[in-house]
């Protein structure tokens, strides 16, 4: 027997609900998977293409990776510079630092800086 309108509503919001739930889990593991890479490879907002005024993204993400206040002019008191060292994936650093996990395991493989070097 064919479904009432009304039955087929209700349905309807009851996959809504459960698609919501199993969405909200997918996200908290993906988020965990990229805080765990930000982490692992060092990036910044900067690597990772995220833009924001300097009271936005970048200048919070400045903040809680240096620990230091803006300057009077409102930009971070340390802003990353060019790259100096990038490897064929396409990872990035400034040599400014602590050196990322990518760059160690490219020197512990044998590269040197000149290979590295931009």
């Amino acid at each position: 027997m064919p479904k009432s309108y009304a039955q087929l509503m209700k349905q309807i919001d009851v996959l809504r609900h459960q698609a919501e739930s199993v969405k909200r889990k997918e996200v908290e593991g993906v988020i965990k998977r990229i805080k765990e890479a930000i982490s692992v490879y060092g990036l910044t907002a900067v690597d990772l293409g995220l833009s924001g005024s300097a009271t936005g993204v970048k200048r919070s993400m400045a903040l809680k990776r240096k620990g230091r206040a803006a300057s009077k002019s409102g930009k971070p008191a340390s802003v990353p510079g060019k790259p100096k060292y990038r490897d064929e994936a396409g990872h990035a650093w400034s040599g400014k630092g602590p050196r990322p996990g990518w760059f160690r395991a490219a020197l512990e493989s044998g590269k040197s800086l000149e290979d590295l070097a931009v």
